[in-house]
């Protein structure tokens, strides 16, 4: 039997308070990345990976936490796309509406979530959510609908995006850890991955109304500059320069309310702050990892996966993948990884970005995402370990 240490004590604390705490005090939810950050701050000098005896400040993980977040391409993917889309907002939204309003809405939701998640093993899932970002932001769904949608659409991201070693950091890592070739991924895990990507699409589908609503009808009247006022009320969709929710809305009809340049370097530098923190944290965290999750076996290891709604799914993936496992324990591994990380926020770059885009509160996301990732866990854990196919 292993022995705990005070090391593992502290570590197992930073995990509670990092799982528990956004939940628990509003001040927290209103400020996770600063929060996470500090936890991950304090995991990696607890684990002694922050500062190391012999040397004094560890440069490499200090070096990792500050360049990887813009080497991976995700801090320079948020901000090319956050000023692409605020000069060409209208433009785009006004063509999104028109191809909105000549379809089922069902249709358009099931497609949106099926080809995000499909095309995200391409184009990366940090480009598919920011893509996803601004089509949401024109359907004709109240806030509560809309926050469905964006949560069920990361879970379907987050698990397309690993067809390919180019889709998200955990299939690159697990690709070369592995030594293997561009499809194996594909190969091994697409029966697994392909009817969850579609059944995503099916249940946001079910979410949302059968019929157009008349707010996109009376929007669809209208120049894309404009801004309508239905009936005494703001209109349910987005729409052009529109934002909803907890969102300012522009008074004046007419008149777009605009979202200032600057929040789009605010969003960024969360966006940055976010990742150095999922990076200082699994940093700190591989001491337990490696110590106790080596030595569960494939049905334990797929639940204890869970943890990656709070912890970044490539550490994990980098510490437990190896070519020593066999086929059913990688498969395992990487679908407990795959759908745990869409529970939620910090389980996925995909959730990170959407969720500061969208003001998607903690307790929002865990209120459809726990009971959904937990419902796709069973499914898949009976699935893979109880029915000889394939």
């Amino acid at each position: 039997m292993m022995d705990i240490t005070p090391v593992d004590m502290g570590l197992f604390a930073i995990f509670v308070a990092v799982l528990l705490g956004p939940f628990l005090w509003k001040r927290i939810e209103e400020n996770l990345e600063t929060f996470l950050f500090i936890n991950g701050v304090i995991a990696a000098a607890i684990a002694g990976e922050l500062v190391t005896s012999a040397t004094g400040w560890n440069v490499l993980l200090i070096w990792e936490a500050v360049s990887e977040p813009i080497l991976k391409g995700i801090v320079p993917a948020v901000l090319i796309a956050g000023v692409v889309f605020h000069y060409g907002k209208d433009r785009i939204h006004a063509g999104l509406i028109r191809v909105i309003g000549r379809n089922d809405l069902r249709l358009v939701v099931f497609f949106i979530v099926v080809g995000l998640g499909l095309v995200s093993s391409i184009i990366t899932a940090i480009i598919a959510a920011l893509l996803l970002v601004e089509i949401v932001y024109v359907l004709p769904l109240d806030a509560k609908r809309r926050a469905e949608v964006v949560i069920i659409s990361c879970f379907s991201i987050g698990l397309g995006a690993a067809l390919t070693p180019v889709g998200e950091p955990l299939s690159t890592i697990v690709a070369a850890r592995l030594d293997a070739g561009f499809f194996y991924l594909l190969v091994n895990l697409g029966i697994y991955i392909l009817p969850g990507v579609i059944a995503f699409g099916i249940i946001a589908a079910l979410l949302v109304q059968a019929k157009r609503p008349r707010a996109l009808e009376k929007l669809l009247l209208i120049r894309p500059h404009q801004t309508p006022e239905l009936d005494g009320k703001a209109p349910l969709v987005g729409g052009p320069g529109r934002v909803v929710g907890e969102q300012p809305v522009a008074e004046e009809s007419g008149k777009i309310a605009q979202e200032p340049l600057r929040e789009v370097f605010v969003r960024v530098l969360k966006v940055y702050i976010f990742v150095m923190a999922l990076i200082l944290l699994g940093g700190g965290m591989s001491v337990v990892i490696e110590k106790y999750f080596s030595q569960v076996p494939a049905q334990g290891l797929y639940w204890a996966n869970m943890v990656s709604a709070v912890l970044d799914n490539a550490t994990l993936a980098a510490a437990e993948i190896s070519p020593a496992l066999s086929l059913v324990q990688i498969k395992s591994a990487l679908m407990g990884l795959l759908i745990a990380g869409g529970m939620l926020i910090p389980g996925n770059i995909p959730n990170i970005i959407a969720a500061h885009k969208l003001k998607i509160k903690s307790t929002e996301w865990a209120r459809l995402g726990i009971p959904l990732g937990l419902g796709a866990m069973l499914f898949y854990f009976i699935w893979l370990f109880f029915v000889p196919f394939p």
